[in-house]
């Protein structure tokens, strides 16, 4: 059986940790991976931006130091154990993606890491692409993505 490849963006991976609108899509697509109905797929490089995201939300005073502990632990657990039993596709970033994402950057006037993810999830074949970011949804969607936008 041939799982549905789900690619979550940073934006659409901190909502599985941080309640917000959309928390409740992305709980059910977890649980869906761990069920084996879908394959969750994100960006090394989003592991390092969701970390950002909570500690930003700590420094800012949006998490206090224990939210915020638990919070990171659960994510880095998650990842090591979701990646370990194969529900959950870590990208590598490597230098065929990024330079991949050029043209991109250039067709859409868009960051690298945005491009990285439309990169990422083309070259893993994803079904569907989740973000909370509009603008990068509506380019995803522009270069062939099938995008779920989370409001």
């Amino acid at each position: 059986m041939n799982a549905r490849r789900v690619y979550l963006d940073s934006s659409a991976l901190i909502k599985r940790y941080i309640e917000e609108s959309g928390s409740e899509v992305i709980q059910e697509l977890y649980k869906k991976a761990y069920s084996g109905e879908i394959k969750l797929i994100t960006s090394l490089w989003n592991v390092g931006e969701a970390l950002g995201v909570f500690d930003r939300k700590r420094r800012r005073g949006e998490l206090d130091e224990k939210t915020h502990d638990f919070v990171r632990r659960a994510f880095l657990t998650d990842v090591k154990r979701m990646s370990t039993i194969g529900v959950l596709e870590i990208v590598p970033v490597h230098s065929m993606l990024l330079a991949d994402s050029w043209e991109i950057i250039e067709r859409h006037h868009i960051y690298q890491a945005d491009a990285l993810q439309i990169v990422s999830a083309k070259y893993e074949s994803a079904h569907e692409f989740y973000t909370a970011d509009k603008r990068l949804g509506e380019i995803a969607r522009k270069e062939g993505l099938r995008t779920v936008l989370l409001e």
